[in-house]
């Protein structure tokens, strides 16, 4: 009988890293789009005399390569040099990032540490000029970079490459486009839902489903993740980001409706205020203010107007009515590969301290909220937000769902 022991696992050689690719590769976008992004970003590198660029956030992995990862504790990254792009994802996705990014793509496994950057180091060689996010990277990844890849010198190229993605291609936004109209049935959907003793969840379920069903009639090869939908009633509508509660609905109740469609990663939103049944006067006289804002709003959003300006005229509108004490944030935000829990967009957005000038292609919201505190007439958060394509002479709005009291008092 043969005696010899089998080898043990540790006996048995195994890869740091591998390329397991198979099936066929479905993107978002064409080839083209994922060229003249990466042409874009190799313009940046070139400008600023960048080798290799180790891209680490889901927002930019997803831009430039089409892959949207799920870490779940392990890093991933994409490599983009003057020749090559490459993203790098770990061992227990296997192929599914392959078929989903444009370009090479490298597992690493967890056989040993640090493998992640060791496979990284196979593509760019060490001593380089490295550009990296400076807003995502942590200290810890940070330190294992410099450890692993012995960077001739490191460049935060973050903000240009914010720069770039606030500016969006045709193909973009069409798909923009189509977010906004899946977050419109989305909010009908909701809205027929609406009755007293409902509870937030079960309206919030029945907008996600909806949004949901007509993104995969939509977009047939898509992955689908990420689409949800928040609503909140009574005091539970004091913050725009109030998580969904089981509270039941009630006459008289002032409600939040706000529906999130994500396709590919690109975010779009629709939030409106409602009333249940009945709306009294300081209550409608909040909302008609909020409502008036918004238009107001809406009409400045325009090429060549910075968004420090507009912030600034929308907060006179609201100081001439003794209502900018009651605002709580920036009036509106841009649109594009972001999330509740990833990217943002922070130079495009309506805020004092914002000076980027509108140009057409960018796409932003108007999303202006007054917060009365409880216990005070008119108590609770008014919120309305469209979206907004800026235009060569103006601006196109995308989203369709009525706002204000003609048509949101409800059920």
């Amino acid at each position: 009988m043969d005696r010899t022991p089998n080898p043990t696992p540790d006996a048995v050689a195994r890869p740091d890293f591998y390329r397991f690719h198979q099936g066929k590769k479905v993107l978002p976008f064409a080839d083209a789009e994922y060229e003249a992004r990466l042409a874009g970003l190799r313009r940046i590198m070139a400008d600023k005399g960048v080798d290799a660029c180790v891209l680490t956030s889901m927002h930019n992995v997803a831009y430039y390569s089409g892959f949207l990862y799920c870490a779940f504790g392990r890093p991933y990254a994409q490599v983009v040099t003057q020749a090559d792009t490459v993203t790098f994802s770990a061992g227990i996705d296997a192929a599914q990032p392959w078929r989903r990014c444009y370009g090479d793509n490298i597992t690493y496994t967890d056989w040993r540490r640090d493998n992640y950057w060791r496979a990284i180091l196979s593509v760019m060689g060490p001593g380089k000029v490295i550009g990296f996010e400076g807003d995502h990277l942590s200290i810890a990844q940070m330190a294992q970079l410099n450890e692993m890849l012995a960077p001739s010198a490191r460049i935060d190229i973050a903000p240009a490459s914010m720069a770039q993605r606030i500016h969006k291609s045709a193909a973009e936004l069409d798909l923009i486009r189509a977010g906004a109209a899946v977050a419109d049935i989305g909010g009908h959907a909701i809205r027929d839902a609406i009755t007293s003793g409902a509870r937030e969840i079960d309206l919030a379920m029945a907008g996600r489903d909806a949004m949901e069903r007509e993104i995969a009639s939509r977009f047939p090869d898509a992955e689908y993740r990420d689409t949800w939908a928040w609503f909140q009633s009574g005091i539970n509508t004091d913050g725009a980001h109030n998580p969904v509660t089981g509270r039941a609905l009630e006459a008289g109740d002032i409600l939040s409706l706000n529906t999130f469609p994500m396709i590919s990663g690109y975010y779009t939103a629709l939030e409106r205020t409602l009333f249940l049944k009945t709306v009294d006067e300081a209550s409608r006289k909040v909302w008609e203010a909020n409502v008036a804002a918004h238009e107001y709003g809406m009409s400045l959003l325009k090429p060549g107007v910075s968004c420090a300006h507009v912030t600034h005229a929308i907060n006179d509108f609201f100081a001439a009515r003794d209502l900018l004490q009651y605002r709580t944030f920036g009036y509106g935000h841009s649109f594009g590969v972001l999330s509740h829990y990833y990217g943002r967009e922070a130079g495009l957005e309506l805020r004092e301290d914002i000076d980027t000038v509108l140009e057409p292609g960018m796409v932003i919201s108007m999303e202006p909220m007054l917060t009365i505190p409880e216990g005070q007439p008119g108590a609770g958060g008014y919120r309305e937000h469209d979206i907004l394509i800026i235009t060569g002479d103006g601006n196109e709005n995308i989203t369709g769902f009525p706002y204000g009291p003609d048509h949101n008092v409800v059920g």
